[in-house]
């Protein structure tokens, strides 16, 4: 039986921190959700990543704190101001609360980074022991981890985070009208790998972290990627589709713009971290989990 914890999350209203939230509070933790402004009810906790500023007092005492907040890289297209943007709100909300770990000091801290950091892997498999990649989002990883390291001697875990699948939101919430409708096909050439996992894994594999006594960063993926041509065609099984109208490559350039080469490139990503430290996956294979997933 765990001793219920008291954890402070930023980005709770997120698809991955609301799923957390939830999960956590039913496990019996309090949990504290810093809010960017006036704090308006009991369980909220101030904080501004732009001034740098965290209501120590309130944080005091906590026994873990988990940083999901930042910029969404495909939310708008990759303009120079939104690419500062995803930069910013990573580096300065990184900074702030990892400067506030240092001083209040939980047990654990946590802190979102993102499959990004190997760049183009093509299909070399990757793992958490791998160089940084040499790309925009890898470039935004590797600031993002180095912040979180301010933490200091705190026990701090990086998430590096692949394509979270859960049919409210995220790459999946957007495919599944057009696949619902027969509309759906592989994305460009269909041969780039995907990193994936399941909403409930990642809400899974967090709860893990605060609990084993691993650090450094962890690939919050599948231990099974698959192209995207796998991915598509399990998705139009799961629905009973077909998935014969591809999207070239050129279209997606042109509809997406920069963050076309994420969904474009390829990163083949091997989760060797949690498999060493025993978590099991309740979805470790695409065809289960979008079988699962789309249920209607």
């Amino acid at each position: 039986m765990r001793v219920p914890q008291r954890i402070a999350i930023t980005g709770s209203s997120g698809l991955i921190g609301s799923a957390l939230v939830g999960h956590l509070k039913s496990e019996g933790h309090t949990v504290q959700r810093l809010v960017r402004r006036t704090p308006i009810a009991a369980d909220e906790i101030a904080w501004d990543p732009q001034t740098g500023f965290v209501d120590l007092s309130a944080l005091e005492g906590v026994d873990a704190v988990i940083h999901l907040a930042g910029a969404g890289v495909g939310d708008k297209r990759w303009t120079k101001k939104y690419k500062s943007e995803i930069l910013n709100s990573r580096l300065l909300g990184t900074t702030t609360i990892a400067n506030a770990v240092a001083s209040v000091k939980p047990q654990v801290f946590i802190s979102a980074s993102a499959i990004g950091w190997y760049g183009e892997s093509g299909n070399r498999a990757v793992i958490e022991s791998d160089r940084v990649g040499d790309d925009f989002l890898a470039t935004i990883c590797r600031e993002w981890e180095a912040a979180a390291d301010l933490a200091g001697d705190v026990r701090t875990v990086k998430l590096r985070t692949g394509l979270v699948l859960d049919p409210t939101g995220g790459a999946l919430g957007k495919m599944l009208p057009l696949f619902r409708l027969g509309f759906g096909g592989k994305l460009g050439n269909g041969k780039q790998w995907w990193s994936w996992i399941t909403l409930h894994d990642v809400v899974r594999a967090i709860d893990f972290a605060l609990v084993e006594k691993i650090s450094g960063p962890i690939n919050l993926t599948s231990p099974n990627p698959v192209t995207n041509q796998e991915f598509t065609a399990a998705l139009a099984r799961a629905l009973h589709r077909p998935a014969v109208f591809p999207a070239p490559a050129i279209a997606l350039k042109i509809a997406l713009g920069g963050f076309s080469s994420e969904v474009l490139g390829s990163k083949r990503v091997i989760p060797q971290a949690l498999h060493d430290a025993k978590f099991t996956w309740n979805y470790p294979h695409i065809t289960e989990a979008l079988t699962a997933l789309v249920q209607e």
